[in-house]
């Protein structure tokens, strides 16, 4: 089936990564699926939150938003349910992939600001929060903080659903609000399930289209962790003086 934009079922939107995209946090990335950009940044912080202090142990968490102009119709600043929902996600996903030993305590805030949404914008910002946390780390190592990296592999996300009959990859916005079935499905590197979301929006669905549901982000997810590590291959260059 040949979709509107031209792809077919399984095929991925255009994916790119513009990597330390600012130069003003210890990480950042500019990631693009499609039509959907998202400004990913990492915070690094010497201190935990309270309720984690002489634990030996790191955090990582995640801060979520749209842009006002991120859509045709203005988005109003504010933090609504879904933003906590999503900032949640985003932040469970990532520290299911850190060591949190290792990192020691301090913590990483993953800032992830959506400048265009079609689509995807919490499985983009997962995807591109992981290059801007996997650099922060990185550049902690690097300035002799840290004995050894806190990332254990890779994390990335992808949407899927059904959409008139057929399971279809990567839904830009006109394909997901015509969707009988959303799902997101966030992995590691190593092809293990770090959270699926999966939600009848039309129409029920069986076993058998689950599977194939899953089967599909899984193939997907494979490629976007080859293009992070083809990414992330070369150190972090090294940022400004401040």
């Amino acid at each position: 089936m040949t979709r509107l934009d031209g792809r077919t079922a399984g095929d991925l939107r255009p994916l790119s990564f513009h990597r330390d995209f600012v130069d003003t946090c210890a990480g950042s990335a500019l990631v693009s699926f499609g039509r959907t950009r998202v400004l990913c940044t990492a915070s690094v912080s010497d201190d935990v939150p309270r309720w984690m202090r002489d634990s030996g142990k790191g955090w990582v968490t995640a801060e979520y938003s749209m842009l006002p102009g991120s859509s045709p119709e203005r988005i109003r600043r504010r933090v609504s349910g879904r933003t906590q929902e999503i900032q949640r996600l985003i932040g469970r996903s990532l520290r299911a992939v850190v060591d949190m030993k290792a990192l020691g305590e301090r913590e990483i805030v993953i800032d992830c600001d959506v400048l265009q949404a079609d689509g995807g914008t919490r499985t983009a910002s997962i995807t591109g929060g992981f290059i801007a946390l996997h650099d922060a780390i990185t550049r902690i190592v690097q300035a002799g903080e840290l004995e050894s990296h806190a990332v254990m592999t890779e994390c990335a996300a992808i949407s899927v659903g059904i959409v008139n009959g057929t399971p279809m990859l990567d839904l830009p916005y006109v394909e997901d609000v015509a969707a009988e079935v959303d799902m997101n499905v966030v992995m590691d590197g190593k092809g293990n399930f770090i959270e699926v979301q999966g939600t009848a929006e039309g129409a029920v669905f069986g076993r058998g289209g689950l599977d194939e549901m899953l089967d599909l982000a899984a193939a997907g997810i494979g490629r976007i962790t080859d293009a992070q590590r083809t990414v992330l291959a070369e150190p972090p260059a090294e940022l400004p003086p401040r």
